[in-house]
C-alpha cells in the first residue's frame, strides 16, 4: 500500500477574508443601523412629540456634546479594534489548523507505511495508529480518510484458508498474521460504533466501504448503525462467522448487494431494526447461513429482492416483526432454506411476490401471525415445501393470490385459524399438495375464488370448522381433489357459487356436523356437480 496524504477538501480550502475596508464600512453601517433603531425605539417608548429648541447653549449642554463626540470616536475605535481582533483570531485559528493538519499528514504517512509493512507486528501497529489518528483528526473529512484507508486494507487481495497450499506452513503463518490484522480492523470499527453518537471518538454516521472484500469472520456485535453507509457490495463470504449480534439499526444503510455466500455465516442475533435499510439485493447463496435469530423488527427494511438461494439458509427463527418490511420479492429459491419458525408477525410485511420456488424450503412452523401480511402473490411453486405447521393466524393475511402450484407441498398441519384470511384467489393448482390436516378454523376465511384445480390435492382431513368461510366461488375443477375427510363441520360455510366441475372432486367422506354444510351452488342445482357429501347430509 503506497502512502497517501489526505487533502482538506470541502471543510477548508484556505482562509478567505474580505478586504478590511469593506469589512469596516459594513461594520460602521451596521452600527449606525442598530443605533438608529435603538434611538427611535426609545423615542417612541418615551412618547416624545418633538425637540425643544434652544437659542443659546449653556456650559452643561456644551460639555455633554463634547462627551458625546469623544464617545462616538471611542466607539468607532473600539469597533475597528474588534474587527481587527476578529481577523487576527481567524488567522491564528487557520495557522493552528494548518499546523495540526501538517502534523496529522506526517503521522498519516507513517501509519500507512506501517500498514503496508511485511512484518505482522508493524502492520498491527499501523492498524492501531490509523485508528488513533482518526480519533485525533482535526476535521470530519480527515477522519473519514483514515476510515477509508482501514477499509481499503480489507479490500486488498486476500487468500482464504481453504485456498492455501496443502502442507505449506509458511503460507499458513502469513495467512494467520494477515487475518489477525484484518479482524483487528473490524474490532476497532466495532468499538467505535459502540460509542454514543455524541462521544468525540464515535464513528457513527461515517461511511465504511468493504466492497468486493473477502471475509472469513469478524465481530461487529453491539454496534450502532444510526447513519452513514456500510457497504459489502460484491463481497465474498466463504468461511468463518461475521457477527452483528445485538447490533442496533436505527438509521443509515447496510449493503450486501450482489455479495456471494459460498460458506461461512452472518449472525444478526437479537439485533434491533427500528429504522434504516439492509440490502441483500441480487445476493447469491450457494452455501453458508444468514441468521436473524430473535431479531426485533419494529421499523426499517431488509431487502432480499432478486436474491438467488441454491443452498445454505436464511433464518429468522423467533424473530419479532411488528413493523417494517422483510422483502423476498422476485427471488429465486432452487435449494436451501428460508426459515421463519417460531417468528411473530404482528405488523409489517413479509412479501415473496413473484418469487420462484424451484426447490428448497420456506418454513413458518410454530409462528404467530396476528397482524400484517405474508405475501406470495404471483409466486411460482414447482418443487418446494412451504411449511406453516402449527402456525397461529389470529389476524392479518396469508396471500397466495395468482400463485402457481405445479409440484410443491404447502403444509398447514395443525394450523390454528381464529381470524384473518388465507387468500388463494386466482391461484393455479396443477400438481402437489396443500395440506390442512388437523387444522382448526374458528373465525377465518379461506378464499379459492376463481382458482383453477387441474391436478392437485387440497386436504382438510380431520380439520375442525367452528366458524368462518371457505370460498370456492367461480373455481374451476378440471382435475385434482379437495377432501374434507372426517372433518368436523359446524357453523362454517362452504361456497361453491358458480364453480365449474370438468373433472376432479370435492369430498366430505365421514365428515360430521350438527347441521348440513352450507353449500351454496349455482341457481337450479341443489349441490354442485362433483361434490360428494357425507352420509346423512
Amino acid at each position: 500500500m503506497s502512502p497517501q496524504i489526505p487533502a482538506l477538501q470541502a471543510e477548508r480550502r484556505g482562509l478567505r477574508l474580505w478586504n478590511v475596508g469593506i469589512v469596516l464600512l459594513l461594520a460602521f453601517a451596521s452600527a449606525l443601523l442598530v443605533a438608529g433603531f435603538v434611538f427611535y425605539t426609545g423615542w417612541d417608548l418615551l412618547g416624545a412629540r418633538g425637540l425643544k429648541k434652544q437659542q443659546k447653549i449653556d456650559s452643561k449642554t456644551l460639555f455633554d456634546l463634547v462627551k458625546l463626540s469623544f464617545g462616538v470616536v471611542a466607539g468607532a475605535g473600539a469597533l475597528v479594534a474588534l474587527v481587527v481582533a476578529y481577523r487576527r483570531q481567524r488567522v491564528d485559528e487557520d495557522a493552528a489548523l494548518r499546523d495540526t493538519t501538517r502534523l496529522h499528514n506526517e503521522r498519516f504517512t507513517n501509519a500507512v507505511s506501517q500498514l503496508g509493512d511485511e512484518s505482522p507486528t508493524v502492520r498491527l501497529g499501523g492498524v492501531h495508529a490509523l485508528a488513533g489518528l482518526a480519533d485525533d483528526a482535526p476535521t470530519r473529512q480527515l477522519r473519514q480518510t483514515c476510515i477509508d484507508v482501514l477499509c481499503a486494507f480489507l479490500r486488498l487481495p486476500y487468500t482464504a484458508e481453504a485456498d492455501l497450499p496443502t502442507g505449506d506452513a509458511g503460507a499458513r503463518h502469513s495467512y494467520l498474521a494477515l487475518r489477525e490484522a484484518r479482524h483487528t480492523v473490524l474490532r476497532l470499527i466495532r468499538d467505535h460504533l459502540r460509542l454514543p453518537q455524541e462521544h468525540p471518538h464515535s464513528w457513527q454516521r461515517y461511511d465504511f466501504d468493504f466492497s468486493n472484500a473477502v471475509f472469513d469472520g469478524g465481530d461487529l456485535s453491539k454496534a450502532t448503525f444510526s447513519g452513514g453507509a456500510v457497504t459489502f457490495t460484491g463481497a465474498t463470504f466463504s468461511s468463518g462467522v461475521l457477527t452483528f449480534d445485538d447490533a442496533t439499526f436505527s438509521g443509515g444503510q447496510v449493503f450486501f448487494i450482489e455479495a456471494t455466500f459460498s460458506g461461512g455465516e452472518i449472525n444478526f442475533r437479537s439485533a434491533e431494526f427500528s429504522g434504516g435499510e439492509v440490502y441483500f439485493t441480487g445476493t447469491s447463496f450457494s452455501g453458508g447461513e444468514v441468521y436473524f435469530t430473535g431479531t426485533t423488527f419494529s421499523g426499517g427494511e431488509v431487502y432480499f429482492t432478486g436474491t438467488t438461494v441454491s443452498g445454505g439458509e436464511i433464518g429468522f427463527p423467533s424473530a419479532t416483526v411488528s413493523g417494517g418490511v422483510i422483502d423476498f420479492s422476485s427471488a429465486t429459491v432452487s435449494g436451501g432454506v428460508i426459515d421463519f419458525s417460531s417468528a411473530t408477525v404482528s405488523g409489517g410485511q413479509v412479501p415473496f411476490s413473484r418469487t420462484k420456488f424451484l426447490g428448497g424450503t420456506v418454513g413458518f412452523s410454530s409462528s404467530t401471525i396476528s397482524g400484517g401480511t405474508v405475501d406470495f402473490i404471483s409466486a411460482v411453486f414447482s418443487g418446494s415445501t412451504i411449511d406453516f405447521t402449527e402456525t397461529v393466524l389470529s389476524a392479518g393475511t396469508l396471500d397466495f393470490n395468482r400463485a402457481k402450484f405445479s409440484g410443491s407441498t404447502v403444509t398447514f398441519t395443525r394450523f390454528a385459524f381464529s381470524a384473518g384470511t388465507v387468500d388463494f384467489t386466482e391461484a393455479t393448482f396443477s400438481a402437489g399438495t396443500v395440506n390442512y390436516t388437523d387444522a382448526t378454523f374458528s373465525g377465518s376465511k379461506i378464499d379459492y375464488t376463481q382458482a383453477t384445480f387441474s391436478g392437485s390435492t387440497v386436504d382438510y382431513t380431520e380439520a375442525i370448522f367452528s366458524n368462518g368461510t371457505v370460498d370456492f366461488i367461480l373455481t374451476v375443477f378440471s382435475g385434482g381433489t379437495v377432501a374434507f375427510t372426517r372433518a368436523a363441520l359446524f357453523t362454517s360455510t362452504m361456497k361453491f357459487t358458480g364453480a365449474m366441475f370438468h373433472g376432479g372432486t370435492v369430498t366430505f367422506d365421514e365428515a360430521t356436523g350438527s347441521a348440513p354444510v352450507g353449500l351454496v351452488a349455482s341457481a337450479g342445482s341443489p349441490w354442485p356437480a362433483g361434490v360428494t357429501l357425507a352420509a346423512g347430509w
